[in-house]
């Protein structure tokens, strides 16, 4: 009796092996990274929401593999963020790292991802570098070129001459300014002045003043979307709106999350981008009323939909895969994906992985007694213009 209860013992422990990676092999889990606590709270609530809708709407399993999303709160900190990637990549054996609310979390991911071979679907961090930094990097959000260059074109093409640019003083701001000054001189513009603001400043007085002392066709401005409604307000405040000056920005200054916070002060401002929660399709229809419901009522902005799209990413891979797990195979299959989203139709370039993606010029206006960014005019299937090749 106790020979046959070794052999059974024995029989037991030689399985266990073999069956535990079975059992591993039908979980697929993504590790996401955003900001939960601090001044990028509300950034990492859209990217969790929007995540949590699609898999909502389209189940936890693909391909034969349930999907297990894993949440961390990076808090905005670069180096917290990659502590968090390495423990997902170690502990959690993740296949894939998503999110990215920030630049500077994403670009100190990038070895990561490229040392263990996984990709690393960004749904945010929108400096133009980040994308290069890692061949497994592939981005569902846009770059500040891609929604800028059509701001400076909207601007030469509408009549303005000289525009000052006023930006905060960190990578994106400084994006900003530099794609649109060498695509608005280019074509004949001229870019009067240019001034950066201390990324932790929220006065912008004396950059208004300035403004208001050179009286330029336009004031083109972009900082983050916390302080977006200072800034606008500022400007009213002061009476440029009443000088002839014109108010247009990146759109990220009139995210809808906040664009009712910022009041009349924003009617009439001007901005590019690639998605409004305004946009008339039935895709976005069914997407802003079902985060809505799921929301208690709040209003999807672009970060919603960049990851509602990112998961979108993930599962149309897993099933061109058929479920395999392999960074490599899972990038390969990632290049190209085209659908339709609720911003309306994109691709992942094969040579960039970046998205091509309509960018639509629009104007802040009042809808059924709310601000939206309501849109006018369409660049379809726009490329990210600081990767062509020349």
């Amino acid at each position: 009796m106790r020979r046959k209860n070794r052999l059974a013992m024995l029989a037991v422990a030689l399985a266990l092996p073999w069956a535990a990676p079975s059992l591993a092999q039908d979980v697929v889990k993504v590790g996401m990274l955003v900001p939960l606590t601090g001044p990028f709270t509300p950034t990492g609530k859209q990217l969790i929401a929007g995540a949590k809708l699609y898999m909502q709407r389209n189940g936890d399993t693909v391909a034969g593999k349930k999907i297990v999303l894993i949440i961390k709160d990076d808090t905005g900190n670069p180096d917290m963020t990659k502590r968090l990637a390495q423990e997902f990549v170690v502990n959690d054996k993740v296949a894939m790292l998503a999110g990215f609310g920030l630049t500077p979390g994403a670009l100190a991911t990038a070895p990561i991802a490229t040392e263990a071979k996984i990709p690393q679907i960004v749904m945010m961090a929108a400096t133009s570098v980040v994308t290069l930094r890692s061949p497994y990097i592939v981005r569902t959000s846009f770059s500040v070129p891609q929604t800028t260059v059509p701001l400076a074109d909207w601007a030469a093409k509408n009549g303005l001459k000289k525009v000052m640019t006023v930006v905060s003083d960190y990578a994106p701001g400084i994006d900003v300014e530099t794609a649109f000054k060498q695509r608005f001189e280019a074509l004949g513009g001229k870019v009067v002045e240019s001034l950066r603001i201390p990324l932790a400043s929220n006065d912008f007085a004396p950059a208004l003043q300035r403004v208001a002392d050179t009286k330029p066709d336009a004031l083109m401005g972009f900082v983050p979307a916390g302080v977006g409604p200072i800034f606008i307000r500022q400007f009213v405040e002061r009476g440029l709106d009443k000088s002839g000056i014109k108010f247009i920005a990146e759109g990220s200054l009139t995210e809808d999350d906040i664009v009712n916070q910022i009041g009349n002060a924003a009617l009439g401002v001007i901005t590019a981008h690639h998605y409004s929660a305004a946009h008339n399709s039935p895709e976005n229809k069914a997407f802003v009323a079902d985060f809505k419901k799921a929301n208690g009522g709040m209003r999807p902005n672009l970060m919603a939909v960049q990851s509602y799209d990112g998961m979108h990413l993930i599962y149309e891979a897993l099933k061109k895969t058929k479920g395999a797990t392999g960074g490599d195979a899972l990038i390969a299959a990632m290049k190209g994906l085209s659908w339709v989203s609720p911003r309306g139709p994109m691709t992942i370039d094969p040579e960039t992985r970046e998205v091509i993606q309509n960018i639509y010029i629009r104007k802040v206006e009042r809808v059924d007694g709310e601000l939206y960014n309501v849109e006018f005019e369409t660049i379809p299937n726009f490329k990210d213009p600081s990767k062509l090749k020349n």
